[in-house]
């Protein structure tokens, strides 16, 4: 049987005691032996289990750098108390071995601690085993997640698969690849990281379209069937997450099957990347191209002297092999020895017992294994461990090591290996640098590409068929040549988007068409055969619609989106004797006749006592009060103003007069010179009310959609052309037509002076061009959609269409009045109105407070009417005294009385008119004291001021 180093170690000193008992004297030999006694006092021995597959990459390896790690960690600590002892327990990848040998471990040899087991699937069960016995189950190897809550005494010192993933979903999210096929071992180790996965790539917008799974134990064919069922799919991205033996057999079977070639990617995870390292150059040859993700491990001359030591080591160990690095698993490995040492030095002497001779073989009673006393300890000691491994820096975060850095490697083949291309950071994400935000280096594909693939390639001719529907009516959207070539504007728009991808998309067209040349359908049916995989996709005036979008994915719309109604227009306008009426409306009309005369009474109250104009007999004055407003119109007034507030009240009525004048004049011009056309129809309530009929183009929607409105199915009919809708609107067959925008639009460039758009716009998804569910072509050609659409292109594509015209009525929809109304001049009537009653109430307050004193008068005699007719009076007498008569005396004679001192018979306040009137005959005008005693009489109560009063009733009466 082979010693190993441990166990040659271990038997080097009662080895050399012997020597030195041959040539030594007893006496010598004495102190020999008490010095050996005093050694083997002065330190406890901690047991220590390991259960590995050293037949395997990861357990050989392990196990060196394990063995390296004790001798390494004494070495640096030759003062500590404890020493670990290593009990190797070489095991099977299955888990009843890796088990049995646990048991063992514990049950026998009362380990304190068990490092491994290799497998995930193996540490699940054991795991169980460490929370039973409360001994903590250590692993660098076990990468699959496993729940800390769940198993206490499960520590793994290695990064958790689910660390990775971001890693992975960043690489997929920077070259935009919108599916990812999983390629997983059938087993615990593969479906751990799959649930993660998925939920990373769903972030970045990737998503999964199923997951392959390959037995541990597959055989070749078995592996050639999946890789086949994988060529038939249209997903060029696969994620391998496997063993090293499984994925090398993989990899060998996917290059035979041509599948390492041009437009595949193929990505590794970190348990995969090492593969090139430990196969060598026959897994070279079979991964080319393949890029694959590893944990970050900073270089430095500790690292580069333990590979030394390592080499020379392990191939002493295993001297056939042609492994010539520790790979970062190892690494783990030499770590984790360093934490159990540390940790079980600060346990202290620990009840470890050597196993009894009559139970050397493993029992099956798992009750005899008892609890351990210092495992709880052991564990808590190690998660507060930290330190500077081999591998970097050692720290436990939730029972696991804590992952930082990644680094992203392509193999290149040809005998270079491998190649750094870059690095995944927290901090800076997917980089070329590790300190900075920086491109990645170049990577060779699959096939030897510089570029990136596309990701994804459908598995028909290496062309897209692309079903075009078939119809008469409006070919300048989409029609087909004599000699079967297709144009149109939706030809035009999907050959330039496919143009504007990052990538090359062979195509070509197939037309929807029987053995007739007629349609093979409806649209509903071509769309269909898309579901069916019979198209690739299909390219035409396919409206985006709820229904539709359960069996194929839509791009974005490229034209505009909705449904209305086409309408016949009339001109509506009456050009009869009555139209010079029809610019204001009624209640304007009202409003400007209120104020002309209002205008014009204002004026004469202020102009009456001053202005000869507007004085005479009462027919005479109410005569000049509606010519002078009314003639200020067209301001042929002939009248003299002269006072300042009626100066202030025609100068704002001129300029309310000026402004309605020519609103009327160009409202009015407006109706006799130009059509007013309006629709026949405004809404499609109308319709349906009248129980019209409507028409639509022949294998639409509209029908559906007009049935949603209650709309009587029987007054619809179809037509195939704008020429039948030109027909069926002229001779009166149908009120309305119920289309979509674009197609109403190509109608009225041609048909723009009879018809129009109206009623509300009904919305619809707009043309969009049809794909599979889920295909990956669908985001790509929508973003090329939006660049095509704000582009010059578009607005080339469009005049196309509607070949360079312009019409008024496309969106004209709204029906509107063509007279004015009172809401649009209000505000000048209110400015009129407010300085003319402004100016008629200083007028009248500037009057009473010069005729004060007969207000004040107090005399009981004087009620209050007799006041306010003698303040009547005085204001019907011509104001003679004020500047205005005045200046008016200077163009006419001036009447004067014949009493030369009246002025001074004049009591204080009463004016000169008031003089006249008392003096002379208010009806004839002669001087009443010329001719007897009245006169006098009257005189004498003026100079009297006491009998005022008395005047007032005399006069009154």
């Amino acid at each position: 049987m082979r010693l190993t180093y441990l166990q040659l170690r271990e038997l080097w000193f009662p080895f050399l005691l012997l020597l030195c008992s041959l040539s030594i004297s007893p006496l010598q030999w004495a102190s020999v032996r008490v010095a050996a006694q005093e050694k083997s006092t002065t330190t406890t021995q901690v047991d220590v289990g390991v259960i590995l597959n050293t037949s395997t990459y990861i357990g050989s390896i392990s196990w060196t750098c394990m063995l390296l790690a004790v001798e390494d960690f004494y070495a640096a600590h030759p003062n500590y108390n404890t020493r670990i002892s290593l009990q190797l327990r070489d095991t099977e990848t299955d888990v009843l071995s890796a088990a049995a040998a646990a048991v063992d471990l514990l049950q026998n040899v009362h380990v304190q601690a068990v490092i491994g087991p290799q497998t995930s699937t193996q540490a699940k069960f054991i795991a169980e085993l460490g929370n039973r016995t409360q001994v903590p189950v250590i692993s660098f190897s076990a990468t699959s997640p496993l729940s800390s809550s769940h198993s206490p005494f499960f520590i793994r010192t290695a990064w958790n698969d689910s660390s990775q993933v971001k890693v992975i979903a960043s690489i997929i999210q920077s070259f935009s690849w919108r599916e990812v096929v999983l390629v997983l071992e059938d087993s615990e180790y593969g479906d751990g990281i799959a649930p993660y996965l998925v939920d990373a790539l769903q972030e970045v917008g990737a998503h999964v379209p199923y997951r392959c799974k390959i037995p541990i134990s597959a055989t070749d064919k078995q592996i050639k069937t999946v890789l086949s069922n994988l060529n038939n799919s249209q997903t060029r991205v696969f994620l391998v997450h496997m063993s090293f033996s499984l994925a090398f057999q993989f990899f060998r079977n996917a290059r035979d099957a041509q599948m390492m070639e041009h437009g595949y990617v193929w990505m590794t995870t970190y348990g995969l990347t090492d593969v090139v390292d430990l196969i060598g150059s026959s897994a070279v040859e079979v991964m080319k191209g393949v890029l694959g993700i590893k944990p970050y491990v900073r270089e430095t001359n500790k690292l580069e002297e333990f590979r030394e030591r390592w080499r020379e080591k392990y191939k002493i160990e295993y001297p056939n092999s042609s492994i010539t690095e520790p790979t970062v698993f190892g690494l783990w490995a030499y770590d984790t020895v360093w934490s159990v040492a540390i940790a079980a030095e600060g346990v202290g002497a620990m009840s470890s017992t050597s196993p009894d001779s009559n139970t050397t073989k493993i029992s099956s009673n798992l009750a005899r294994i008892g609890t351990s006393k210092t495992g709880k300890k052991l564990r808590d000691l190690m998660l507060n461990i930290n330190f500077n491994g081999m591998s970097g820096n050692f720290h436990l975060v939730d029972g696991q090591l804590e992952s930082s850095t990644y680094e992203i490697v392509n193999v290149l083949g040809h005998g270079t290996g491998r190649r750094r291309v870059g690095f995944w950071t927290p901090t800076y994400g997917i980089s070329g640098h590790i300190r900075s935000k920086t491109d990645l280096r170049v990577i060779t594909w699959p096939g030897g590409d510089k570029t990136a693939p596309k990701g994804w390639q459908w598995p028909t001719s290496g062309k897209l068929i692309i079903g075009v529907p078939v119809k008469p009516g409006y070919g300048q959207f989409i029609r087909q040549d004599e000699n079967g070539t297709f144009r149109g504007y939706c030809i035009d728009v999907f050959e330039a988007v496919m143009k504007a991808l990052p990538y090359n998309v062979p195509f070509e067209y197939k037309a929807y068409k029987d053995v007739k040349g007629a349609s093979n359908g409806t649209y509903d049916e071509l769309i269909y055969h898309v579901y069916l995989k019979d198209f690739d996709a299909v390219v035409g005036d396919v409206t985006i619609r709820a229904n539709r979008s359960l069996y194929v994915d839509f791009t974005l719309p490229y034209t505009e989106s909705g449904v209305s109604m086409l309408v016949p227009i009339k001109d509506k306008s009456h050009k009869d004797a009555w139209t010079f009426l029809q610019p204001f409306s009624t209640g304007l009309w009202l409003a400007t006749g209120a104020s002309f005369v209002f205008t014009g009474l204002v004026v004469w109250f202020i102009e009456h006592r001053t202005n000869e104009e507007f004085r005479g007999p009462p027919l005479q004055q109410f005569g000049s009060v509606f010519y002078f407003s009314f003639s200020t119109l067209v301001f042929s007034h002939r009248e003299k103003i002269l006072n300042n507030l009626s100066r202030i009240v025609v100068i704002v009525w001129f300029f309310v007069v000026l402004i309605v004048q020519q609103s009327y004049t160009a409202s009015l011009s407006s109706m006799l010179t130009m059509e007013q056309l309006q629709p026949t129809v405004t809404n499609l309530e109308e319709v349906i009310r009248n129980g019209r009929f409507v028409g639509y183009l022949n294998d639409s929607f509209i029908p559906g959609l007009l049935k949603q409105f209650n709309f009587d199915e029987s007054k619809l009919i179809a037509y195939n052309s704008p020429e039948d809708y030109n027909e069926g609107l002229s001779n009166g067959s149908v009120a309305a037509v119920v289309d979509e925008i674009p197609y109403l639009k190509v109608f009225l460039s041609k048909y723009c002076k009879n018809y129009t758009m109206v009623g509300p716009t009904y919305k619809t998804g707009g043309f969009g061009f049809v794909f599979p569910k889920g295909s990956p072509l669908v985001p790509d050609v929508s973003r090329a959609i939006l660049t095509v659409t704000q582009s010059n292109k578009m607005v080339q594509f469009e005049k196309m269409l509607y070949k360079n015209q312009s019409c008024a009525n496309w969106g004209d929809t709204t029906v509107t009045s063509s007279n004015l109304n009172f809401n649009s001049f209000w505000g000048l009537f209110l400015i009129t109105g407010v300085s003319s009653t402004f100016a008629l109430f200083v007028f009248a307050v500037l009057f009473l407070r010069a005729h004060r004193h007969i207000l004040m008068n107090d005399d009981a005699e004087n009620s209050v009417c007799q006041k306010f007719v003698a303040l009547a009076k005085l204001y019907d007498q011509m104001d003679i005294s004020s500047h205005a008569s005045k200046n008016a005396e200077q163009v006419e004679p001036q009447l004067t009385t014949d009493l030369p001192d009246s002025r001074f018979l004049t009591p204080p306040g009463i004016s000169d008119h008031m003089h006249r009137d008392f003096y002379s005959d208010s009806d004839t005008g002669t001087p009443l004291g010329e001719e007897g005693t009245p006169g006098r009489e009257i005189a004498s109560q003026v100079l009297d001021p006491l009998s005022f009063s008395e005047m007032l009733n005399g006069r009154s009466q």
